[in-house]
This record gives structure tokens, sequence and C-alpha cells, in this order.
């Protein structure tokens, strides 16, 4: 067998084009392991804390807790809805406007421990068009205890 590319390769046997076509493979591919991630384009929720424990709480408590957010995306983000699981937990406020991208913003989250007993598990959901899902939800946790009768 005599294979000949011009005057830089010259392989004149068959034990030459099998190395020759390792090598080749190897480069092959090396080029393919080198691909990069895709870029993610459209806004994106990136929150400082997404989960708040208030630990222990007396029966009939409210409570309340800012979980703050960064819009970490390329293009504006825009909240159009933020619900709850039960009327024991209430969004007070998200920002009306789009957030640009680098921008900041906050959802504050209350919870009225009144009729509730034990630990409880609460979730926030965010509607938007962000294109990270894993943004979309908040938790808020907290073990209501039974309120003590004043002696």
């Amino acid at each position: 067998m005599k294979i000949e590319f011009g005057k830089c390769i010259k392989i004149t046997g068959m034990k030459e084009f099998i190395v020759f076509l390792f090598a080749g493979l190897i480069v092959l591919s090396s080029s393919f392991a080198q691909q990069q991630e895709p870029v993610v384009t459209g806004p994106t929720l990136t929150w400082d804390k997404a989960t708040h424990d208030f630990g222990d709480i007396a029966q009939g408590d409210k409570v309340e807790y800012t979980y703050r957010f960064t819009n970490s995306g390329n293009e504006s983000l825009i909240i159009t809805n933020v619900t709850t699981q039960c009327g024991c937990t209430t969004p007070k406020g998200w920002p009306r406007d789009p957030v640009p991208p680098g921008g900041k913003g906050e959802i504050i989250a209350a919870f009225n421990s009144a009729g509730k007993f034990g630990k409880q598990h609460k979730v926030v959901t965010i509607v938007s068009n962000a294109v990270n899902l894993e943004g979309a939800q908040l938790i808020l946790k907290v073990n209501v205890l039974e309120k003590k009768s004043p002696d």
C-alpha cells in the first residue's frame, strides 16, 4: 500500500496507515470534547437565598421574609404573578415593572400560623418570563409550636 499526501505525509505500509488513522481519530475526538456549553439567553432569576427557615414560632404568630434576587440574564425580567399554596402564606409585594439585566428586586412573603401546628413547608411560585425553572420557587419553612396559655 502506498499513499502520498503531497510532500508532508507519505504512508508506505499498512502499519503506518493504521497509526495515521488512529492519530487522526485522537485529533478529531479532542476537538469535539472542547465544545462549549450553549449560551443561555433571556432573563434569569438568581436568588440571594431561595429558602428561609423561621425556626420555632408560637401558634398565631405572623412572620415575613424578604427574598432578594438579581436578574442575571441578558433580557428584562417580567414578573406577572406570585402564587402560594394556601391562604396562610401571602406574597406582599414584587416588582411590577420590568427588571433590567443586572437589576435587583425583592419579593416579600408573609406566613400566618393561626390554625397551624407542627412543621410547615410552604412554596411561593413566581410566574415570570425567566428561562431558568429552578428560579421559579421560593421555600418558607417554620415549626409552629402550641401557644402556651399565660399562667
